[in-house]
């Protein structure tokens, strides 16, 4: 697919939430985004701060493909019957590389769901790549490892 010899950059956030409102920010400081799901009562609050440097095209797309997945996560979770912990979290990595002479994009995703089994927390992993729209439009289109966390 991608074919990326040498990564350029990374971006990468993490993002925790409940079901009304979700953070995805990245460790360095310079994506700091507070989202709200649709439908989300009382939580009204948008916000977007840059903190000196700006934040990368990578970062951005990695900050909303997590919010978006995280969302996902969570639909899953509760068709399952699944209640998760209240440290779940997403990583999402976005690569931005060098394949020869051309750029492409990859991508890593990490579910962190303390304490669930490992199984489901696969099962539940899985089941938010397969409904979570960013992770439908990159399909086939970039290299994405999936990985969930239990430990």
């Amino acid at each position: 697919m991608s074919n990326i010899t040498k990564v350029l950059m990374t971006g990468k956030t993490r993002t925790t939430g409940t079901d009304a409102a979700i953070f995805s920010g990245n460790h360095e400081g310079q994506l700091d985004i507070h989202l709200t799901a649709p439908g989300s009562p009382g939580v009204r609050e948008h916000r977007f701060a840059a903190i000196e440097a700006h934040p990368t095209a990578e970062q951005l797309f990695a900050g909303a493909w997590s919010a978006c997945y995280s969302g996902a996560v969570g639909i899953v979770a509760k068709q399952l019957k699944v209640a998760l912990p209240a440290d779940t979290a997403v990583e999402i990595e976005v690569d931005l590389g060098l394949g020869g002479n051309e750029y492409f994009i990859q991508a890593r995703i990490t579910l962190f769901a303390p304490g669930i089994a490992q199984d489901l927390a696969d099962q539940i992993a899985h089941g938010a790549d397969a409904m979570c729209p960013y992770s439908k439009a990159t399909k086939g289109n970039i290299d994405v490892v999936l990985t969930a966390i239990t430990a």
